[in-house]
């Protein structure tokens, strides 16, 4: 058998859509379940369309989302080059050969006359009217001589029909008579992606070709160009809709009224490039198991392509923001420390406070790492914040015992020569011991006066702990002066 070998091939047109990176994923999964090779290739046909940067891009998201690829432009390997600009010249002479063999001919038609026959009836969507495609010889050589610009075309049976299976969708059939006589090679020179798309695939040896399943109606013509070279076809792997949940509760293609819908702007939102990469192994897969949390490692063992769906799968962002928890919550408390820190360090700033005790009273409450700024920034500054906080019915505290509880925790924690956990623990509740009162009636005005908010991570012992004694003990002095007004 064949060693499997797919191909992730871009186009550097920007950002990497969620879509684009599921597809570069399924590829991955396919080569690595079967022990074969995962090739990037970067498609750079369309010169309009490029934008600088963007390969840079490809680059950084395989490589935080853990993609490895064997070959590349920047790996190297035996199939190169693995940039279709700079494979320019391979691409003609396929061209020319299908021209030969009566498979394929050159168009000589002008911009304008393509327009024109856009305002036409029969060609308003699009489409070409084969006005070249019998051109007498004689015709063709005067137009050649006289160096008119042409392309070369695909010449479509115009009778039958073209049959292929789809790993995923079965058998696909498509009359001839609808297929439309691609470009195959542009004006410039450039193949278009269609024609490089085959001509790389077959000579880098590509055996599985994975892509939307908007290019299902495509594949007919592929499959008819292979058959003109002669060529094995690849099995075809095209993947299910990525769709979006409108407000209307409805579904449409996953677009940016939903949400971030490329990496990028997904890591600038705090999500995890492993938690990414799980859930959206998910968007279009079902595992054995009702088993849902996978590290890469464990979906190279357990990926196959029978059980990818046919079927549209929704991007759920809450349930993208519960992976990403999930995944928050199972780091080591270092590992946290060292992914929150910048977002630790933007509240915070260079105050030096204990960044470890920060992250360990941060963990199990974070969804996301953007919500760490905002969850923590009463430790850079006291916030401004209204004598009814001391007020909580659950903790049984009151604007009369409120202040009372406050004055005597302060007395307590003043007179203690041991600032770390345990003595403050053991401080506060021996307090309300003495006191005859529950711990939260002490500890709840404790840790407004200290933190000015109602909703903190961490309690009282904790912010106490990690503001340190002066802060503290300045923050509790703020509040016996307000609630003492």
């Amino acid at each position: 058998m064949k060693k499997v070998r797919t191909r992730y091939a871009p186009s550097p047109t920007g950002s990497m859509h969620v879509g684009n990176l599921r597809t570069a994923l399924y590829e991955y999964l396919i080569a690595k379940s079967q022990g074969g090779d995962f090739v990037l290739r970067i498609e750079d046909t369309d010169q309009e369309r490029y934008v600088e940067g963007a390969v840079d891009i490809i680059y950084e998201t395989l490589r935080a989302a853990g993609l490895k690829h064997d070959e590349g432009p920047d790996v190297g390997g035996e199939y190169g080059p693995y940039v279709q600009s700079e494979r320019r010249d391979m691409y003609r002479p396929f061209a020319e050969k299908l021209i030969e063999s009566g498979c394929a001919y050159r168009c000589f038609c002008t911009k304008e006359r393509l327009e024109a026959l856009k305002e036409t009836e029969e060609f308003a969507n699009g489409g070409y009217d084969r006005h070249c495609r019998d051109l007498p010889q004689e015709e063709i050589d005067r137009l050649l001589a006289e160096g008119t610009p042409y392309v070369i075309r695909q010449k479509m049976p115009l009778t039958g029909s073209t049959s292929f299976t789809d790993a995923v969708f079965g058998e696909i059939t498509a009359p001839n008579e609808e297929l439309q006589d691609q470009i195959l090679i542009k004006t410039d020179g450039y193949p278009t992606y269609n024609f490089a798309n085959v001509i790389d695939d077959h000579l880098m040896g590509i055996t599985h070709v994975v892509r939307g399943n908007e290019y299902l109606s495509s594949t007919p013509k592929y499959n008819l160009l292979y058959e003109a070279f002669g060529w094995e076809i690849p099995t075809y792997v095209h993947l299910p809709l990525i769709m979006g949940k409108n407000e209307d509760g409805s579904v449409s293609k996953l677009s940016k009224r939903h949400g971030s819908t490329n990496f990028g702007d997904l890591m600038k939102e705090g999500y995890l490039p492993e938690a990414v990469i799980n859930y959206i192994a998910l968007l279009g897969w079902c595992p054995k198991d009702n088993n849902e949390m996978f590290t890469l490692s464990e979906l190279e063992k357990e990926f196959s392509i029978d059980r990818i769906s046919k079927s549209p799968a929704i991007f759920d962002y809450a349930k993208l923001e519960w992976f990403n928890g999930e995944y928050i919550k199972a780091m080591t408390t270092e590992q946290f420390e060292q992914t929150a820190l910048p977002y630790i360090r933007q509240a915070i700033g260079d105050k030096p406070l204990d960044t470890l005790r920060i992250a360990a009273i941060l963990q199990q409450r974070t969804t996301k790492l953007t919500q760490i700024p905002e969850a923590i920034d009463f430790f850079a500054q006291l916030p401004e914040y209204d004598s009814e906080l001391y007020i909580n019915k659950k903790s049984k505290t009151n604007a009369e015992n409120a202040p009372v509880m406050l004055k005597a925790a302060y007395d307590e924690l003043k007179a203690l020569p041991s600032w770390e956990h345990d003595a403050i623990h053991d401080c506060l509740i021996s307090l309300a011991e003495k006191l005859g009162v529950k711990n939260g009636t002490v500890m709840w005005p404790v840790r407004i006066a200290a933190a000015g908010r109602k909703v903190t991570p961490g309690g009282a012992i904790e912010i106490l702990e990690i503001l340190g004694r002066e802060e503290s003990l300045s923050r509790m002095e703020k509040g016996l002066e307000m609630l003492n007004a």
